[in-house]
């Protein structure tokens, strides 16, 4: 079983705006793909579904945007050719 992660960290809007067009064409490109998070390769499957969260709460309101699949949907970790998107 993985162990559990959180990882979460603030960027400059110029790095955002760079690592968001890297996500896009990774999206674009309708295959897996593998995404580097804080020194770990995360490998996202073809069937991975993109939603949009809006929180609101009494002092703040946050947007996420998420990536989901099941762990059953992500390939052996073997012809590790998928593109890989560096965030």
């Amino acid at each position: 079983m993985a162990e559990e992660r959180d990882v979460e960290r603030a960027y400059p809007t110029d790095e955002v705006v760079a690592k968001l067009r890297r996500l896009a064409d990774a999206l674009e490109s309708d295959g897996p793909f593998r995404i580097q998070i804080a020194g770990e390769r995360i490998r996202v499957p073809k069937r991975a579904r993109f939603s949009i969260e809006h929180e609101r709460g009494d002092d703040e309101e946050e947007i996420e945007f998420q990536l989901k699949w099941a762990l059953a949907d992500v390939p052996s970790a073997e012809g590790n050719d998928e593109p890989v998107v560096d965030l």
